[in-house]
């Protein structure tokens, strides 16, 4: 789908927020550019150019995670290309986050190109090992609603 992840075109001193579409109702989530800022880049850039709209979400784990972004729907598709991984933040209760291959195959814990997870409840364990960019502001009872096979409608990208 693509070469490479795009380049760089956020602005890291702006404030990004998404809203994730479903037939459920929005997800509201502010993005973090400071800790992530090549992952919220690539979130944006996919976001814009359309390539989330209409994948569903392929995994929900009741009580852990409900995840998105695969083309393929099986949780083995992206756009063509991983990007490095930015660990800094915590996974709290509505955290947005990059999967990513196991260690065993991929060592440098490079994350998904497209494939993002929000934590239902609070996930400590997974802190130190994944890059979390976001945090969900509105609609988390709409993230707990979610079912596999529901479909993300669009994800838009306001920047302030």
């Amino acid at each position: 789908m693509y070469q490479a992840p795009p380049p760089m075109t956020i602005d890291v001193k702006k404030t990004y927020v998404a809203t994730i579409k479903t037939a459920k109702g929005d997800i509201v989530v502010e993005l973090y550019p400071k800790d992530a800022p090549q992952t919220v880049n690539n979130f944006v850039f996919l976001a814009r150019d359309g390539f989330y709209n209409n994948l569903t979400f392929h995994r929900v784990e009741p009580g852990f995670v409900i995840q998105g972004g695969d083309p393929l729907g099986t949780g083995t598709g992206g756009p063509g290309y991983t990007i490095p991984a930015e660990i800094k933040e915590k996974h709290s209760k509505g955290a947005i986050a990059m999967a990513r291959l196991p260690d065993q195959v991929n060592p440098k814990r490079d994350s998904s190109g497209s494939q993002f997870y929000i934590t239902l409840e609070a996930t400590p364990f997974l802190d130190g090992a994944y890059t979390a960019f976001g945090q969900v502001t509105q609609g988390m009872d709409v993230v707990q609603k979610i079912a596999r096979g529901d479909v993300i409608q669009s994800i838009s990208i306001s920047e302030k």
